[in-house]
């Protein structure tokens, strides 16, 4: 097999371009999409803003970039999951494992926190087929969780799945750890075991004897 040597400019050119993308998580997630701006950018990264337009042409791209490496993270994490896991500890360990990101400064706000984000996200079809993804994985871990007893019918799919999107930004999270009365891995636990625990069927809830 033939391996092809990639470039060294290339590599600095995707290596730039990857810790853009880290700025813009922190400054998605700490300042929010409208007050971010292509200087903040540019100085959190500690480049030209003329440097930073040869990889982004705009904010919406930026923001469009990170999100998209965000949804892209999570499909790999669902990946490593073990096939005969049950779904739902799957959905437990997919929420915990953004609110630890969470926590890291990795996960911006929810598109739907700006009108103006949620527009451009619609008209960049990168974003749109990785999202259409992870919808479509999200919907089907709830619907084999069902299959598998483990949901209580009074909750409907509609409703669970857009709590876990939510969830991963709620800003209860800051509230808790500005508080500092309990641990990172404390405050996931609990808020894992608060989310999930309103879905489960009375079987889950069944001690296991």
């Amino acid at each position: 097999m033939i391996k092809l040597k990639i470039p060294f400019k290339k590599q600095q050119f995707d290596a730039r371009e990857e810790a853009i993308i880290d700025a813009v998580n922190h400054l998605l997630s700490d300042k929010g999409y409208d007050l971010m701006t292509m200087d903040d950018v540019a100085d959190a990264v500690g480049i030209a803003k003329g440097s930073l337009y040869k990889h982004f042409s705009s904010k919406e791209k930026l923001a469009a970039a990170a999100l998209t490496r965000l949804l892209k993270a999570t499909l790999e994490e669902l990946d490593t999951l073990p096939e005969d896991m049950p779904a739902i500890e799957k959905i437990r360990h997919i929420l915990a494992w953004s609110l630890r990101l969470r926590l890291q400064g990795g996960v911006p706000h929810l598109p739907s926190t700006s009108r103006a984000l949620q527009r451009s996200l619609m008209l960049n079809l990168d974003y749109v087929t990785v999202a259409l993804r992870i919808n479509k994985r999200f919907y089907a871990l709830v619907a084999t969780a069902r299959k598998q007893g483990a949901l209580t019918a009074l909750v409907p799919d509609d409703v669970l799945v857009y709590t876990l999107y939510s969830r991963a930004c709620d800003p209860t999270m800051e509230f808790l750890v500005r508080d500092q009365r309990l641990t990172h891995e404390q405050i996931v636990a609990a808020m894992v075991h608060a989310t999930i625990g309103g879905f489960l069927s009375e079987q889950a809830r069944a001690p296991v004897a």
